[in-house]
């Protein structure tokens, strides 16, 4: 698969969490990016659902649990922010299971709480 799928759409949404990043700097909760971003994607006119119920399955069941993401931008991206020190695996492997539950190619991954610079990763499931 290829690793440029979305490209343009993949540029806006990271800078529009740029500019976040650059307004806020790092120190804040999750919820203070959460609600920044939204205000910035909107400002943009990056469409997008804030917080969407991920649905989940076991074979050819669907569970009751849900998932919610962040975000869903342009009906296709998953982003999931954070705003800790450092991306681990742990956070990996949440994004790209909400991106196998919500049956989409691609997932950002965006940490606002890196203290020199924003930091963000691009996976395809």
């Amino acid at each position: 698969m290829n690793n440029l799928i979305f490209k343009e759409e993949t540029y806006a949404i990271i800078g529009a969490a740029l500019e976040v990043y650059n307004v806020l700097k790092p120190g804040f909760l999750e919820a203070v990016y959460q609600e920044a971003l939204e205000l910035e994607l909107s400002e943009r006119g990056i469409p997008y659902i804030s917080q969407p119920e991920l649905t989940l399955r076991y074979k050819d069941h669907i569970l009751n649990k849900h998932y919610f993401g962040d975000f869903l931008a342009y009906e296709k991206i998953l982003v999931e922010i954070k705003a800790i020190d450092q991306l681990t695996s742990r956070e990996q492997a949440q994004l790209l299971n909400q991106i196998k539950a919500a049956n989409r190619k691609l997932g950002l991954l965006i940490n606002f709480g890196h203290s020199h610079k924003l930091e963000w990763e691009r996976m395809v499931y």
